[in-house]
């Protein structure tokens, strides 16, 4: 009973709690750009708008693949909250942004199509280091679950600081802020043409926004892991690491695919392997 009110609770207050964050996001954004912005509850009506309009197809399985993006999202942060395994957790992450790929590439569109091989070329850069925080967590702690991270009395930030260097690398790819918003954009300055969700509209386009706020709750999830231990410190990290997010996209301009991997393969992969294997060796050798 317990569990269900959990999973209920998470339903309903996650999509709440990640557009509330966007709609600070788009303040704060508007505020560093000299402008004054729209309200915070803008994204909850943007979603609501979508909602109203006619559901147009171009693809008879695109509804089926944004379905699927739904709730993979919405899985693996019920996973997340019942302190299940997080290898499993980053397992359905991996589905549901791969049916989100699937859904644009079932399309003609060739902005669509682009969209969809960025992202893919994002997973190559942005899933070992996923791993390998995954992994240092395990060398630490001894266990994939997350009720042993939680009962464990480390800081994890303390045994694993190029690890968590790398994480907040890559949660700019993951959040697809410049400079690394290279398969569609959630601002306006470089959504000319908005890469993969290019051909979704309406209900579709609106479900998709709703599963990024479940995504977005569920990274920063991740980020309270690496402080458990002191709640007034993870939530200034949470805090802080997500207004870095919101600068770098402020002040740093588009980068090209291969340039993105060349950094996160050379800087934030090196940074997390070198950890690996510091507490591999502190802990497992």
């Amino acid at each position: 009973m317990r569990n269900l009110l959990i999973v209920l609770a998470t339903i309903v207050i996650s999509p709440i709690i990640g557009g509330l964050i966007a709609g600070i996001d788009r303040k704060i954004t508007a505020r560093m750009q000299n402008r004054f912005g729209p309200p915070i509850l803008q994204p909850f009506y943007d979603v609501v708008k979508l909602f109203s309009k006619e559901s147009i197809a171009v693809s008879n399985s695109q509804f089926l693949y944004v379905i699927l993006f739904f709730i993979f999202n919405i899985v693996a942060l019920i996973l997340f909250v019942l302190k299940m395994d997080l290898l499993l957790i980053l397992f359905i992450l991996a589905f549901a942004i791969t049916a989100l790929i699937l859904g644009a590439m079932s399309t003609k569109s060739p902005f669509s199509r682009i969209g969809a091989h960025r992202e893919l070329i994002s997973m190559l850069a942005y899933e070992p280091i996923l791993i390998a925080v995954v992994v240092g967590i395990y060398f630490v702690v001894g266990s994939f679950n997350i009720d042993k991270v939680l009962e464990t009395k480390k800081m994890l930030f303390v045994e694993l600081p190029l690890v968590f260097f790398a994480f907040s690398y890559v949660l700019t790819i993951k959040f697809r802020k410049s400079p690394f918003d290279l398969s569609t954009s959630h601002h306006g300055h470089q959504e000319l043409v908005k890469g993969i969700t290019t051909d979704f509209s309406g209900p579709m386009l609106g479900l998709i926004e709703i599963a990024h706020w479940y995504e977005t709750v569920l990274l920063l999830l991740f980020v309270y892991l690496f402080f458990a231990n002191n709640l007034f410190i993870a939530i200034i990290a949470i805090v802080a690491c997500y207004f870095a997010e919101i600068l770098i996209d402020n002040i740093s301009a588009r980068l090209t695919w291969k340039i993105m991997l060349k950094l996160t393969w050379s800087i934030a992969l090196s940074a997390a392997l070198v950890n690996l294997i510091w507490v591999y060796l502190k802990y497992r050798a």
